[in-house]
Parts: C-alpha cells; structure tokens; sequence
C-alpha cells in the first residue's frame, strides 16, 4: 500500500497537470541535441538551464549533509 506522501504527490502531480493543460498546454520541451535549436536566444535559454542544473546537482553532491540515497 501507498504512503500518504506518496498519494499525495500524485494528487499533486493530476492537479498540476489539470493546471498546465488549462493554461494553454504544456510548456516547450528542451532539445535533445544542440544541432536541433536553430535560434540563438533559445540556445542560449537552454544552455542557461543545463548550467543551473549542473550546478544544482554538484551542490548537491559537495553537500556533506545530503543523502547518498538522493544523488541521482
């Protein structure tokens, strides 16, 4: 059986996507590759996010406190 967290986090998960999908639809996918991105700003959009991404993870992982477990 479920752990209430884990219910919850899936009512969470239907609301928000009700929410998106009634905000207009979902929102624009990053490309899997660069040579798909055509447009400058837009690369430069997605590189800006695949560093904070980065960065996020290797925080994560100097963090001496955070969980193995949670490093993925």
């Amino acid at each position: 059986m479920a752990r209430n967290a884990e219910k919850a986090m899936t009512t969470l998960a239907r609301w928000r996507a009700a929410q998106v999908q009634e905000a207009g639809g979902q929102r624009e996918r990053r490309p899997y590759l660069a040579s798909e991105c055509n447009d400058l700003p837009q690369a430069e959009k997605w590189r800006l996010q695949i560093v904070r991404e980065i960065a996020k993870k290797v925080a994560q992982i100097q963090n001496g406190n955070y969980i193995k477990f949670y490093i993925s």
